[in-house]
């Protein structure tokens, strides 16, 4: 966008200077008496003054056109940040419900694996104080 604006800069820059060389040539060249030519360089400079304006007219027409570019990109990049973010948070969650649900089950098996090993233990022990007594 810069680059646009900098070439718009040269070429409105051009213009104006060509004109101005295109009428200081044209009053050199000219056989005209001095009322003739003072009325050539204010047509001249009426002329010059509309093609800047215009051209002035079309460089904020293009500067209002990129702004609203801008604006829409910039939305449409918030929009998706903020999808992103919600999927992102959602599966988080997803993730942290489905990591504490392999958490208890790893607590329950340890849980069972104590209980059948303490139950294979007071058996062991029972045994051995039955042959202890005998």
């Amino acid at each position: 966008m810069a680059e646009n604006n900098n070439d718009f800069g040269a070429f409105l820059a051009g213009v104006i200077v060509g004109g101005v060389m295109g009428a200081l040539a044209a009053l050199l060249m000219a056989p005209q008496s001095g009322e003739e030519v003072r009325s050539v360089l204010k047509q001249k400079g009426i002329e010059i003054k509309t093609r800047a304006s215009e051209s002035a007219e079309e460089a904020l027409k293009r500067a209002e056109e990129a702004r609203k570019k801008a604006e829409e990109a910039l939305a449409e990049a918030r929009k998706k940040a903020e999808e992103a973010a919600k999927a992102a948070q959602e599966q988080a969650i997803t993730l942290q419900q489905r990591g504490q649900e392999l958490a208890e089950e790893v607590a329950k098996k340890v849980k069972k694996g104590e209980e059948a090993a303490d139950a294979e233990g007071g058996d062991a022990e029972s045994g051995a104080e039955a042959e202890a007594e005998a």
